[in-house]
């Protein structure tokens, strides 16, 4: 499998599946979540609210709607806005069961952002590190491509660097 880093804001990737950093409630409201709502256009906002709410480190998976995807899936690696942070056990969890869906979708390509990291409060660089981790012990059947995304330079250094280091 391979597993990349690049800069970007995530609406506008093409995969199989993308990775909506959600929370527990799976309402899409900023970071992430709102690039991805604003891409996908109100029927993601909807039908993520549909599946909800979820436990913390569970995933549900929606339709893309107006994103060029197959899926999203919402992983909620941190707590109902304003109800706590991101934990390490909460960001492992999301992360490996956001690969499992899309590996038991059969997508062979999945763009995954810093879950927790943002208004979750967890940090980037601790963070990074779990996830990097949770991807290269993934033994996936389809996934073939995943891709670690990044929306500013310093977050994208910092990402780069963490992958460079668990490489």
């Amino acid at each position: 499998m391979e597993f990349t880093v690049m800069q970007g804001d995530i609406a506008a990737q093409s995969a199989d599946a993308l990775v909506n950093a959600a929370g527990t409630s799976l309402r899409m409201g900023s970071g992430v979540a709102g690039a991805l709502r604003r891409g996908g256009g109100p029927e993601l906002n909807e039908a993520a609210m549909d599946e909800g709410p979820i436990d913390l480190g569970e995933v549900a998976v929606t339709d893309a709607f107006d994103l060029d995807a197959g899926i999203v899936i919402h992983a909620a690696a941190m707590p109902h806005y304003g109800d706590g942070q991101a934990t390490t056990e909460s960001i492992r969890d999301a992360t490996r069961n956001a690969l499992e869906a899309a590996d038991d979708r059969g997508c062979e390509s999945l763009v995954i952002p810093a879950l927790g990291c943002g208004v979750a409060g967890f940090d980037l660089e601790d963070g990074a590190r779990i996830i990097c981790e949770t991807i290269r012990e993934f033994g996936p059947d389809s996934l073939r491509d995943v891709r670690f995304i990044a929306y500013s330079d310093d977050e994208f250094g910092v990402l780069s660097r963490v992958v460079d280091e668990t490489g």
